[in-house]
């Protein structure tokens, strides 16, 4: 009986440690997914996300292919990575999965690449939170296309996050309202080997494993972050300057001769005459 008991043991050790290393291989799959997804999108000019969008971004996540199914009414589910600016680059990649409803035009049964850009630090406050939904937490509308963001109404400007879908090639604007974002507790283990919280990973407090890198470089290229220089230091004014003027040297002591009259002392004078 003690014998099967740690054979039983063992085995169980050994398939948890197989599921991990697999979920861990879909990681990696969904880390250079989204990579890949990026620069797809953003090397098309025509329908790309527009420069002003990206530069402004607080937040970016990418969804490679989320499942839908219906028409008019469609349900959503899937699987993607978030990364934030910090104040020294975009942070290591959180996961997340997204669940919900959204009434709209879908195609039945199609796959599609979804990309949030969070633009506001409300915004990225509920993202920070592990679970939020889009539309009722953070307001969310079908972002604009192109290089040129000028199209785009006051309204889908003034939204927290702004949502795009690429589907059979085509790359849109696309509406999320009611779909749910939950950090992946199980991804995040399987990755970094340990649990971490949304927040901690989005904030810059987990340095970013070497595999998630070609993604952040990615995210850098369309997105770079602000480089601030320090201010040069003051030149000192010439009033300010220590006065360095030579003082004028005390003039040399005079020799005194017996010759003289005006120096001798009175025995000399004496002997002059």
């Amino acid at each position: 009986m003690k014998k099967f008991l740690v054979i039983s043991a063992a085995v169980l050790v050994f398939v948890a440690g197989a599921l991990a290393s697999e979920r861990r291989d879909a990681d990696l799959d969904r880390l250079h997914s989204a990579r890949t997804i990026l620069n797809q999108i953003m090397s098309a000019p025509d329908s790309a996300i527009p420069d002003a969008i990206m530069d402004g971004a607080k937040c970016i996540a990418i969804m490679p292919s989320m499942l839908k199914g219906g028409f008019i009414v469609a349900a959503n589910y899937g699987k993607g990575v978030a990364t934030c600016r910090t104040g020294t680059g975009w942070s290591a990649p959180a996961f997340f999965k997204l669940t919900g409803g959204g009434v709209g035009f879908q195609v039945g049964g199609q796959a599609s690449d979804l990309v949030l850009i969070i633009r506001t630090d409300d915004g990225m406050q509920h993202l920070l939170q592990s679970k939020f939904k889009l539309g009722a937490d953070a307001s969310a509308a079908a972002g604009p296309v192109g290089r040129d963001a000028q199209a785009a109404t006051d309204l889908t400007l003034r939204a927290q996050v702004l949502t795009y879908s690429r589907s059979r090639g085509l790359f849109l604007g696309v509406s999320l309202n009611g779909a749910v974002v939950n950090q992946d507790d199980k991804d995040t283990r399987a990755f970094y080997g340990k649990e971490y919280t949304y927040r901690s990973v989005l904030n810059g407090e987990v340095a970013a494993p070497q595999d998630a890198k070609p993604l952040l470089q990615t995210v850098e290229k369309y997105a770079p972050t602000p480089r601030t220089h320090a201010a040069p230091s003051p030149t000192p004014s010439a009033s300010a300057a220590p006065s360095h003027a030579a003082e004028p040297a005390a003039p040399a002591p005079s020799e005194t001769t017996a010759d003289d009259p005006a120096t001798a002392s009175p025995a000399d004078s004496t002997r002059l005459r």
